[in-house]
């Protein structure tokens, strides 16, 4: 299920201020919108429900980026296998391991 920030942004097209202009809340049953503060009228649930699966695509996509770049080699290693073990074959084959743990 997509979050409800990431259905907003794609409502209002653009990036949100989730602390000025669109204030949401959890008081334990869930999010919701506390304030609304931007031009474009409030959407209905039903409006944002809209944005479920192409939410639910883009969250999904955020996260083989964010997994794959806590498992890629960092700049050091690179270095490292660049300049003094010129073991450029290993780091190729840790990316490569990455890539299909995390396929986009």
């Amino acid at each position: 299920m997509a979050k409800l920030p990431s259905k907003i942004r794609l409502y209002l097209d653009r990036e949100v201020d989730f602390l000025k202009d669109v204030v949401l809340q959890d008081d334990g049953d869930g999010i919701y919108i506390k304030e609304w503060n931007v031009a474009e009228a409030q959407p209905t649930e039903e409006q944002l429900n809209a944005f479920e699966s192409q939410a639910n695509d883009i969250e999904t996509a955020n996260q083989v980026i964010i997994n794959r770049k806590n498992e890629y080699p960092t700049i050091q290693e690179l270095v490292v296998a660049l300049y003094d073990t010129d073991d450029k074959s290993a780091i190729e084959a840790k990316r490569a391991e990455v890539k299909a743990k995390y396929p986009k």
